[in-house]
């Protein structure tokens, strides 16, 4: 009597399988095997200036706005996740600034060694993936105040904030590698052009207007100084209450 054939399911959503292909996701019943040839395919999907890690770059550095608006209201599928990105921008700033010894471009603080407040901006500046994310939160929430009109929920605002702020790192990471070659003459203006372009960046997604620009710089700073106001607040009444 022959043997009756087992049923087979995707491994990806547990439909019944009818050939090589899920009929419902889409996934091969039998996945390709991986070798050298598949681990060059996927760094070539990272690097691909169509799509991937380089594409995402060039495309915040040249259209930040169009992009970003483009990637919240419609295609999710050519730039990388924003968490991913500003993790990434910020791991690649934290990897070289600890290998280079550069001066920290982004966040400088002096405080008492000893002080609360100043053990926070220092794992801060040690872990900028994780802190940057929150600086991102507070960006958006003045995003959020200074934009409201446009209809624009917090996530979404959290979106682009995480967008601008990674792609700033960058141009904090060149301004701290060129400050070893030439200290003092270029750096500080790499600095200040990665903050203008983060606030021409804000004023493009909501449009053409200088206001815009104006409004787009005021987000980032104040979102900067309410995230060290609430570290320094935070560190007074562990403080006080710790005594």
């Amino acid at each position: 009597m022959p043997e009756l054939n087992q049923t087979q399911y995707c491994v990806k959503c547990q439909e019944p399988l009818s050939g090589r292909f899920c009929s419902q996701c889409g996934q091969p019943q039998k996945p390709k095997r991986i070798d050298g040839a598949y681990i060059l395919a996927e760094v070539g999907s990272v690097l691909n200036f169509d799509k991937g890690i380089l594409y995402t770059i060039r495309e915040l550095l040249l259209r930040p706005g169009s992009t970003i608006k483009r990637f919240v209201e419609a295609d999710r599928g050519r730039i990388v996740k924003p968490i991913i990105y500003i993790l990434l921008s910020s791991l690649i700033y934290t990897l070289l600034q600890r290998t280079l010894k550069f001066q920290d471009a982004y966040m400088n603080y002096s405080f008492e060694e000893d002080a609360l407040g100043s053990i926070i901006l220092r794992w801060v500046s040690q872990n900028y993936g994780y802190a940057n994310i929150v600086v991102a939160i507070f960006i958006a929430f003045w995003i959020k105040v200074f934009f409201r009109k446009y209809g624009y929920n917090f996530f979404e605002l959290l979106v682009l904030s995480f967008f601008i702020l990674g792609t700033a790192m960058y141009f904090f990471t060149l301004a701290g590698i060129v400050d070893l070659m030439v200290p003092n003459v270029v750096a500080d203006k790499i600095v200040v052009i990665g903050v203008l372009h983060l606030s021409w960046a804000i004023g493009r997604f909501f449009g053409k207007k200088f206001i815009h620009y104006v409004k787009g710089l005021l987000c980032y700073i104040l979102g900067l100084i309410s995230f060290i106001w609430v570290i320094l607040t935070t560190a007074l009444f562990i403080e006080y209450f710790s005594r």
